[in-house]
């Protein structure tokens, strides 16, 4: 990382997030309502670049980074905006402030129920109109009746705690609520057919994904009960917009609450103007108080990771504190280390890697340093990955990974091994720390302690005398001076590792002249 970053605001925001960066020293510009083009054109020169809602992110515009931009930061929870694929295969973390607004969109969520559940916008209009509709506006009663939540994340949690409070029965779907939590929340935890049945009120508080796209749809709504009403702050395209017009015209949902929809900014929208539909223009997260939070947050977080390496509330990478990047530093080194050396050292297309955490490693974030170690793996052959990108290319090369941890190492106080498995066999690399130095301590079996330098040569040979000799002699006579010389013998093969620091790069014809040697089997140039 670089104190001497720079970070655009692109969007309008609370000057405080400006001041913020500049305090941290970090080189910041304000320039919104960009068109797409002057976007490009900007966004090369940046480190990082702070938005709301109305910049979009899209890969053609992180094509023109020329991979200087490490991290996107949304003062906001949703990240529709953003190309979280192309930005993470491009190695840009994408970071959102998923608490700085959640109080805010879940008393917007209650105002709405509660709104719908009296008529009021409707009552408004008739009373200033010089009517007197009492008996035309008889409301609902939200004591005693049933909420559905449909995610019950951080908003919806929120919105559940409201709910009981005005002594609502709350019923939760929400694939990752677990018996515990929903037991701490008060709700109960049901499918999500259940919800539909079984609710008077429902509300939406799910992430825009493939599997909730149109969530409530036809057919869902012919699961709830006849004169359900329906609240929707959360994203547009979870409900159907043409199958709830004819659920209301039809009287099956008798109202619904909506912030969001299909297309925003919304001028038309086939619900607009039905008497049993209530709408604001996307306010859930529009106060004082959340514009203030979501952009005071995004700037801390995006300063902590330009300047310290902190990752927090990132969409597309596994989080590392401001506390725990310092712990994690040697770790962090080692890891990519082993990633890399195993890279290097690799014949065959790798079908699976294996990452091991014993010991000391164990009670850290290790997710990080799965990322570092694939990092590694995949830069020696693939150009632009990082720690961002590195899991995704992974996994689009068909690379099978898998981590296992053990509380207690049979020969270190901390270990991490890995082992790549080709198509012809497995190669294992092993690595500790020693004091807050990273060494390599197992090359396929073969015992070592070894400190990586910036160049080495690492030499399979049969295992017969003559050889420190017959390498030391060629390295000599071409001026390259040898820092550290490990050897290791191959368990029960008759051959021997060699590891050899050197203190320059060394000329491929010279690599070629060692290979040329009678014992050498092998030998490879490695650079960290």
């Amino acid at each position: 990382m670089t104190t001497s970053a720079k970070v655009l605001i692109s969007d309008k925001m609370s000057p405080q997030a400006e001041q913020i960066f500049k305090s941290r020293g970090i080189d910041v510009t304000v320039k919104t309502d960009l068109k797409p083009d002057e976007l490009k054109e900007l966004i090369k020169n940046f480190d990082g670049l702070a938005i709301r809602s109305s910049t979009k992110v899209t890969a053609e515009v992180l094509k023109t980074t020329g991979g200087k931009l490490k991290v996107i930061g949304r003062a906001g929870i949703g990240v529709d905006n953003v190309d979280v694929p192309a930005a993470t295969q491009s190695g840009v973390v994408v970071m959102n402030t998923p608490y700085g607004n959640s109080i805010t969109t879940a008393e917007h969520t209650i105002a709405m129920m509660m709104t719908l559940a009296r008529q009021i916008p409707s009552a408004n209009t008739s009373t200033h109109a010089g009517k007197w509709e009492k008996s035309k506006y008889m409301g609902q009663e939200l004591f005693g009746k049933t909420l559905g939540i449909i995610g019950c994340g951080n908003i919806g949690s929120i919105v559940a705690d409201r709910a009981i409070g005005l002594k609502m029965k709350v019923i939760a779907f929400d694939p990752f609520l677990s018996p515990e939590r929903a037991i701490e929340l008060g709700v109960e935890k049901v499918e999500l057919e259940d919800a539909f049945k079984r609710s008077d009120f429902i509300t939406l508080h799910t992430p825009m994904t493939e599997s909730t796209k149109g969530i409530v749809n036809a057919a869902a709504i012919k699961k709830m009960k006849k004169g359900v009403r329906l609240i929707n702050c959360a994203r547009g395209g979870l409900i159907v917009e043409a199958d709830l017009k004819a659920a209301l015209d039809s009287g099956h949902v008798a109202g619904a609450a909506l912030d969001v929809f299909e297309e925003e900014p919304a001028k038309t929208n086939i619900l607009f103007g039905h008497e049993n539909v209530v709408c604001t223009p996307h306010l859930g997260a529009s106060t004082v108080e959340a514009q203030e939070n979501v952009a005071l947050q995004v700037a801390e977080q995006m300063a902590d990771f330009l300047l310290q390496g902190a990752v927090s509330n990132a969409v597309n990478m596994p989080s590392v504190s401001a506390e725990d990047a310092p712990k994690l530093k040697p770790y962090m080194k080692l890891a990519e280390q082993l990633g890399s050396f195993a890279g290097q050292l690799m014949q065959h297309a790798p079908k699976e890697i294996r990452i091991e955490y014993e010991g000391h490693v164990t009670t850290l974030n290790m997710k990080p340093l799965t990322s570092l170690i694939l990092a590694g793996f995949l830069k020696p052959s693939m150009e632009g990955v990082n720690i961002v990108s590195a899991p995704s290319k992974a996994k689009d090369l068909g690379i099978g990974i898998s981590e296992t941890k053990r509380d207690k190492s049979a020969n270190y106080h901390t270990l991490l091994r890995v082992t790549v498995v080709t198509e012809k066999g497995e190669n294992v690399v092993a690595g500790t720390i020693f004091g807050d130095h990273p060494r390599i301590v197992d090359i396929d079996g073969v015992p070592t302690e070894t400190e990586l330098g910036k160049n080495m040569l690492y030499i399979v040979n049969l295992d017969k005398p003559g050889l420190i000799g017959a390498v030391g002699t060629i390295l000599g006579e071409n001026n390259i001076n040898i820092a550290d010389f490990n050897l290791g013998r191959i368990p029960g093969k008759n051959k021997a590792v060699a590891l050899i620091t050197v203190d320059e790069p060394i000329p491929e014809k010279i690599v070629a002249a060692i290979a040329e040697l009678q014992q050498v089997e092998r030998v490879q140039q490695l650079k960290f």
